[in-house]
């Protein structure tokens, strides 16, 4: 390499890990604003709120539905944890839409294989690989979900956690006790606007722009001229495997990220369908920092939540990392999927609207109806 060209690779660089921090700080300003338009909120708005999600299926359908609208469960998430951290929303309650939005963020890799849609053999491995992304997340509903309703198995286990961090029972109590370095800005902001839902829709779109931000500068700053080479290695070892994914969706904070990228490869048959399911359990886990980032502040149900998300994820690669007869069980479903899908184009298309648009949208209607 000239060294023309290392030095505005430097320069690139360091433009990137200044953007990256610039980045991490709008987030924490956005989680904040949102917390803070959350609690001024009136009475009826948080009544409807709770109503809304007082059925687990619905607070599960509400979640996958937001996610899939907006492309980012990050936010979603970032949100959920920040209307718990306000008081408009109990952990119980929250724990159902967390596992939506795992499902809804799933959409984006689906939708990255219809690109290949011309290529018949490309598109059903691609779609096969996106696929995986589903099922996985899916198949962690249908396990975990009933057990959390019948036991709260996951909510009180992060409650245990929880509690290690916050030794004070004072401190689990409400937002105004608990403030960041942000909340004299965003308490400006919210009393110079001071119309609060129009405030928590500002706060929810920079907060997807900070998680975007910081999606992009990261993957600049680490990933772009480093991934095609060390992609060869990433996947020999399924466990390396999943550390891969998990490290690089933490970097990113973005799932749908890492897995878009992931079928592209499995398109140009760079990577097994079998091969690349580690990794996306990997990612998985990974994409649960924008809960724990979310949840800077010493609120006990917002830590717990956090918790929640990390738990539900990494229990479901605890599942099916290290069996690979169940391993094997979403790949074969998967690519069983794929082939339809290549048969009938019509099959995936419907799939698509109705897992992740047309089912959760009739269950929400319904159900408040």
């Amino acid at each position: 390499m000239e060294p023309l060209e290392q030095e505005q690779l430097k320069t690139n660089k360091t433009k990137s890990y200044i953007i990256m921090l610039l980045a991490l700080l709008l987030f924490i300003f956005a989680i904040d604003l949102l917390i803070v338009a959350m609690s001024h909120l009136n009475n009826q708005v948080a009544s409807d709120i709770l109503l809304a999600t007082k059925n687990p299926f619905v607070s599960l359908f509400i979640g996958l539905l937001v996610t899939a609208l907006i492309q980012s469960s990050s936010t979603v998430t970032a949100s959920i944890v920040a209307m718990v951290a306000s008081g408009n929303l109990d952990l119980e309650q929250a724990v159902p839409m967390v596992m939506g939005a795992n499902i809804g963020t799933t959409l984006t890799s689906t939708l990255v294989a219809l690109s290949f849609i011309m290529d018949p053999k490309a598109f059903k491995r691609a779609f096969s690989a996106g696929m995986l992304h589903d099922i996985f997340n899916i198949f962690s509903v249908v396990i975990l979900l009933p057990l959390e309703l019948q036991f709260k198995f996951l909510s009180k286990l992060a409650i245990k956690i929880a509690d290690l961090f916050i030794s004070d029972p004072t401190l689990s109590g409400s937002i105004v006790s608990n403030k960041v370095f942000t909340r004299p800005v965003t308490e400006w902001v919210s009393e110079t606007i001071n119309i609060p839902f129009i405030t928590m829709m500002i706060s929810i779109f920079l907060v997807f722009g900070a998680i975007k931000l910081l999606s992009n500068s990261v993957y600049k700053a680490f990933l772009n001229n480093n991934f095609e080479d060390i992609n060869k290695l990433i996947f020999k070892n399924p466990y390396m495997a999943a550390i891969y994914g998990t490290f690089f969706t933490a970097a990113v904070q973005s799932s749908t990220v890492t897995t878009s990228l992931i079928v592209p490869l499995v398109a140009n048959k760079k990577v097994s369908v079998k091969k690349s399911f580690p990794f996306i359990i990997g990612a998985n886990i990974g994409t649960t920092i924008t809960a724990a980032l979310a949840a800077i502040y010493k609120v006990e149900a917002a830590i717990a939540l956090a918790l929640v998300h990390f738990l539900f994820n990494a229990i479901g690669a605890c599942i099916f990392l290290p069996f690979p007869t169940l391993r094997a069980l979403p790949v074969k479903l998967a690519l069983k999927m794929g082939k339809a899908t290549v048969k009938n184009k019509v099959i995936g298309f419907a799939y698509i609207l109705l897992t992740f648009f047309i089912i959760p949208f009739l269950l929400i209607y319904f159900s408040n109806n």
